[in-house]
């Protein structure tokens, strides 16, 4: 393109052929002044022979020495009396065969599996999950244990101790089935990797319940949203104290906390209704409730609803813990509801994740 508009510049000249060629006169001139390929550098007269160089990449790569790092093998050499070259030199002879890595033996930490978890109602899908209560005085604290069921959010047991411990919680989780009439390969239990979380004894009493348990990859808070969004809510409540008095004091509080996140708070990703609605099947009645009063609203005052007959906020029909990604899915990142029709479930790549919608789905259907 550049040699055409150079050919083309000398007849309608240099700014009216790269104006239609789409050429920046910048580059133009760039071409024209062009440097000359560099020289090769010289080799200095200090440096390394190849025969040296070999030598010194046989001694890393030895079996000696192949899980030690340049510096090591640097100190070693020097502690015997042997000095082939700087250690830096080491690194840069590595690099010339691609062969600069952790050279260390180290533990090789498991690939964890990205827990993928689908809940289309009640009594599905709980998450559990301990948090720390200041109490009155530094460095004392009160545990509280939540178990919060995903679908509904609803909260269907809590309990205040003093200690974070696996016995506990093992009573908490059991009183907690019971009291929701939970069966055998019903319920799946998310947690993260807390101590308590995974404990043997938690695990014998999940496998007598036939429950399924889950737990989060290490250091990724993200696959334990909902606990931790609970908590969230009750920590920024405007009546949160700074410190609990007693553990009867941080009791009688979270009691009435709790009666009201369930029964009176209007959740966002519930369609603006509360747990105890959406828990205990209440949520299709409440709904259509509602859509009566807009549509005699609307009939009331037509012109007052530009975009016509309005409708509640959609109820969840499904509600997943890191939704697989899909092809459907980056066309509909806000829903919540999985698709029934036909389509091609293609997963994405972790990097295309962070890009742009448009450009996410152009990728997909060129894969």
């Amino acid at each position: 393109m550049i040699q055409a508009a150079e050919k083309l510049g000398k007849q309608v000249g240099v700014a009216a052929a790269c104006r239609a060629l789409g050429v920046p006169r910048s580059s133009l001139y760039r071409a024209r002044h062009a440097k000359p390929a560099a020289k090769p550098r010289p080799t200095p007269e200090r440096a390394l022979s190849q025969a040296e160089k070999a030598k010194v990449r046989q001694e890393l790569n030895s079996q000696r020495f192949w899980d030690s790092s340049p510096r090591e093998v640097y100190a070693t050499l020097l502690d015997e009396g042997s000095y082939l070259c700087h250690w830096r030199t080491m690194y840069r002879i590595l690099d010339e065969h691609t062969e600069v890595r952790e050279r260390r033996n180290q533990l090789q930490h498991p690939d964890y599996t990205k827990p993928e978890l689908l809940a289309t109602g009640p009594n599905q899908l709980w998450s559990w999950d301990i948090t720390k209560l200041r109490g009155p005085a530094k460095w004392t604290y009160y545990y509280l244990y939540v178990i919060l069921d995903v679908f509904s959010r609803y909260v269907v047991g809590w309990m205040i101790a003093e200690r974070e411990t696996a016995s506990l919680a093992r009573e908490l989780i059991a009183a907690s089935c019971t009291k929701q009439g939970i069966q055998r390969e019903q319920l799946t239990l998310h947690a993260d990797r807390g101590s308590s979380m995974r404990s043997k004894s938690l695990a014998l009493l999940l496998a007598d319940l036939g429950v399924t348990k889950t737990h989060s990859r290490p250091y990724i808070c993200n696959d334990n949203p909902y606990s931790e969004a609970q908590f969230k809510t009750m920590k920024y409540r405007p009546g949160y104290p700074d410190r609990f008095g007693s553990l009867v004091d941080a009791r009688a509080w979270a009691r009435s906390f709790f009666e009201w996140y369930n029964h009176e708070h209007r959740h966002s990703g519930l369609g603006l209704m509360t747990p105890a609605t959406v828990h205990y099947g209440q949520a299709q009645a409440v709904y259509q409730q509602r859509q009566r009063v807009l549509q005699a609203a609307y009939a009331a005052h037509p012109e007052r609803f530009v975009r016509g007959l309005p409708t509640p906020p959609e109820l969840p029909t499904a509600v997943w813990i890191n939704r697989p990604q899909t092809i459907h899915d980056v066309g509909h990142e806000g829903s919540s509801t999985p698709d029934t029709g036909e389509h091609l479930t293609l997963e994405l790549p972790e990097w295309a994740l962070g890009l742009d919608t448009k450009f996410r789905l152009e990728l997909s259907h060129n894969a």
